[in-house]
């Protein structure tokens, strides 16, 4: 697979954790800087890396190309999924995760995070990925696959990592109870998983709130 290119956000003191964070549908790396640096006073050790997805045609923006981990047939639970597109991705973001390792960063001190469909990866990641990590984050995000698929792709190695889910009550794209139900569907499957964060009158979108809790989870996991 073709390696991803990434905004870099350094550490502004010695750098000791790092946390990836993917964006959403039509998003970039980019789009998530700020909010990086938002955070780099409370966690000036962590350096932050934003991958960019691969450009690719999606199904429910009328087949055009734009950046994205994995085509989108339907914004509902039941839609057909791009299961080869979301292992594809997979392995790339996993890739990031294992040079991060070879270069001295070790594993339990990287947090993989995302939102909307970087956060449906991010979950794919903590049911089915290789490297056991310190925590995962999903903001805004669902279960993309099927049960069929993860009982062939899921395993244990993250089943003990702390991890957040975050959702907004009037989010319009990934509606609240899909967030809600893949929580449960997690919880079900053994995963170790703080209380479902709601955001009330929250869309599809971030808020202060949220970013808070997302530096005192990085701080607490990352000290």
């Amino acid at each position: 697979m073709p390696a991803l290119k990434s905004v870099v956000v350094p550490a502004t003191a010695k750098h000791s954790a790092t946390v990836f964070f993917l964006h959403g549908l039509g998003d970039s790396g980019a789009g998530w800087a700020p909010v990086a640096k938002m955070l780099s006073p409370v966690l000036p050790h962590v350096k932050w890396v934003l991958p960019n997805a691969p450009t690719r045609p999606i199904t429910v923006n009328a087949g055009m190309p734009c950046p994205g981990w994995y085509d989108i047939q339907s914004l509902s639970p039941g839609g057909r999924e791009d299961s080869e597109g979301i292992s594809a991705s997979l392995s790339q973001v996993s890739q990031l995760i294992d040079e991060e390792i070879k270069a001295g960063i070790p594993a339990d001190r990287i947090v993989l995070g995302g939102f909307s469909q970087g956060a449906a990866m991010t979950i794919v990641y903590a049911l089915c990925g290789a490297q056991k990590l310190k925590g995962m984050i999903s903001l805004s995000g669902y279960v993309p696959l099927t049960d069929k698929h993860l009982e062939k792709m899921a395993n244990s190695v993250n089943k003990e990592s702390a991890m957040m889910m975050c959702h907004g009550d009037e989010d319009q794209v990934v509606a609240y109870q899909w967030g809600k139900a893949s929580y449960d569907k997690l919880v079900e499957l053994g995963k170790t998983i703080q209380p479902f964060r709601t955001y009330r009158g929250m869309a599809h979108s971030s808020s202060e709130e949220e970013i808070r809790d997302v530096g005192a989870f990085l701080k607490n996991l990352l000290p």
